[in-house]
């Protein structure tokens, strides 16, 4: 299981990155293995400004569907496009070209509460 050390993670399997208050957002190797083939990438909050652990968008694939959740607050301000045409880009490339939102975080100090890479491993068991 693939579970870069420099990004943070969720408990709801999001990965983050972040550029200065600029975040990148997307699921994790373990989470998009669970979800099997991956069908469709909806978000329908682009432009707006959600709370942590808010619903930001879902990912469907052939056997569920499941809701993303907001690992930091702050104004959902970019959508990879790509995902449209090729959702299963994140079953392939999901902490590269398979990013889901980039996101203006308004609250820098939260991401001192996520998981590192270790406590991710422990959460997941790998």
């Amino acid at each position: 299981m693939n579970i870069p050390a420099n990004l943070k993670y969720t408990k709801d399997h999001e990965w983050i990155s972040i550029d200065g208050d600029v975040a990148t957002i997307g699921i994790t190797d373990f989470a998009q293995s669970e979800l099997g083939d991956i069908v469709y990438v909806e978000v329908e909050t682009l432009d707006q400004t959600l709370d942590k652990d808010e619903v930001f968008g879902t990912v469907e694939a052939v056997k569920t569907v499941s809701d993303l959740f907001l690992p930091m607050s702050g104004e959902i301000i970019e959508f990879n496009e790509d995902l449209e045409r090729n959702p299963e880009t994140v079953n392939t490339d999901p902490y590269g070209k398979g990013w889901m939102v980039k996101v203006k975080v308004s609250d820098l100090s939260q991401w001192d509460e996520l998981l590192d890479n270790e406590a991710y491993g422990n959460l997941i068991g790998a």
